[in-house]
């Protein structure tokens, strides 16, 4: 299990030439938890393809089994799921390990909440730190109970509605997390679920409960983006095809701005307009980013992303862009440390409760390599060097996967090496991360502490 695994260091120094080639990067994270449970859920066979097989994905797989689905590897990336319909899943005989992924946790909640089921749901140590009361209050109304910690914490036991009842909640915080568990729920319950929330969150939820058969509204209105779900539809399996994961090219991306030369590809990155901030703020930066080839696969806009070195400008990033690159904000936060001049992230509430407080991470780890940062408020400020990072520091992870790869690109853009504390969290959201990386740089950029 991922949270039993060695403590792995790593150092990331500047490669001997610059980033170059097409690469590929693994699954979407997010469509591929939504993917295993909507499959479950569904009547018949569903069968997907680029699934990722990260730690993270494969608890969600394991967890689905056990709630009585079938689940199974074919080959590398290639998937089936036999579902049980709404309704139709069942007891599970041990508790659901979820390891590291709050993801999969949150969105288990939902899934739980509708059916008359007892089960109990840990995760690891990073995880079991992580605050589940913002997901678990609204479920509650749907008729589940919930045990768990102080403060909401795993290990959590869920007893499932009987009859839930619909939902009708306006998110206080933008969450596609909360926002998916609670359309997870209403699936199961008669009548029509209605969720407000703030600001629009990715919404690979409803795209994908269309593809299976539900009816699902959405509509902007001055409350917020209100999205209704009619509950109890017969969900009929259909084949997913997974694209690449935006925020886990985002490192690539980042990596090939910064390293003096470069010029890569990463083919076959999921667009959806819904997680493409990252991309809105670099290109104000000045960064020389393009899309080519666009096109739609699965009811998701895919296309092949374009990145090559180029100086970077500071900008201030507003408050109401967060949900769109909520994962991105620790490698934006190294693509600023490299810009000319001082840059400001605002409304960053929603980085204190991820696999970190990663608010405080990210400033921590850029002060540990030379760069200023400060916090006031929700907001980060970041003064750039206009040129090289000055690196040499040794960053604490904190068990975060996402810290932790954007010390190492940091490293590569540095004058002395980046060493991360632990990188064995990496495999669970982005697997041959490191060899990734090598590949594209001709040699061994990013090796053993």
């Amino acid at each position: 299990m991922v949270h039993d695994a060695p403590v792995r260091p790593l150092r990331a120094v500047a490669p001997a030439v610059p980033l170059s080639g097409t690469h590929r990067v693994p699954g979407d994270k997010s469509i591929s938890h939504r993917a295993l449970m909507f499959g479950a859920l569904a009547v018949g066979t569903t069968e997907i393809e680029g699934l990722l097989e990260g730690e993270d994905v494969l608890r969600t797989a394991a967890a689905m089994r056990l709630l009585g689905a079938q689940v199974e590897q074919l080959g590398p990336g290639a998937w089936r799921v036999a579902g049980r319909g709404i309704g139709g899943l069942v007891e599970p005989p041990d508790v659901l390990d979820m390891g590291n992924s709050g993801t999969a946790a949150r969105l288990l909640c939902g899934l739980l909440a509708g059916h008359p089921i007892f089960a109990v749901m840990t995760g690891d140590a990073s995880l079991r730190r992580r605050p589940m009361l913002r997901v678990t209050n609204p479920l509650s109304t749907t008729g589940a109970s919930f045990w768990a910690r102080e403060g909401g914490r795993l290990p959590l036991a869920v007893q499932g509605a009987r009859d839930p009842l619909p939902l009708d909640y306006t998110l206080p915080v933008a969450s596609a997390q909360v926002k998916s568990a609670c359309l997870l729920a209403g699936l199961c319950a008669p009548g029509t679920t209605r969720v407000v929330e703030p600001e629009p969150t990715r919404d690979h939820t409803e795209n994908m409960l269309r593809h299976f058969g539900a009816t699902v509204r959405v509509a902007d209105t001055a409350e917020g983006r209100v999205i209704e779900l009619e509950g109890q539809p017969e969900l009929v399996a259909a084949p997913i095809l997974v694209p690449g994961d935006p925020s886990s090219a985002a490192f690539l991306l980042v990596a090939a701005l910064l390293v003096p030369g470069s010029h890569l590809t990463i083919a076959n990155v999921g667009l959806n307009p819904l997680r493409t901030g990252l991309l809105a703020t670099l290109r104000e930066m000045g960064a020389r980013l393009r899309v080519e080839n666009a096109r739609t696969e699965g009811g998701e806009p895919v296309g092949d992303l374009v990145a090559e070195y180029g100086p970077l400008r500071a900008v201030e990033v507003p408050p109401g862009r967060a949900p769109s690159m909520i994962d991105e904000y620790p490698v934006l936060a190294v693509a600023a440390a490299a810009a000319s001049g001082t840059t400001r992230m605002r409304g960053l509430s929603e980085l204190r409760v991820k696999e970190s407080d990663r608010l405080a991470a990210t400033a921590a780890l850029l002060a540990a390599n030379g760069i200023a940062a400060r916090i006031e408020g929700d907001d980060l400020l970041v003064e750039g060097t206009g040129g090289a990072i000055p690196g040499g520091g040794l960053v604490a992870t904190h068990m975060d996967h996402r810290l932790a790869m954007s010390a190492l690109v940091m490293g590569l853009a540095a004058r002395a090496p980046v060493a991360v504390d632990d990188a064995a969290f990496i495999e669970t959201s982005f697997p041959g991360f490191a060899a990734l990386v090598n590949r594209a740089a001709g040699g061994e950029a990013i090796g053993p502490a």
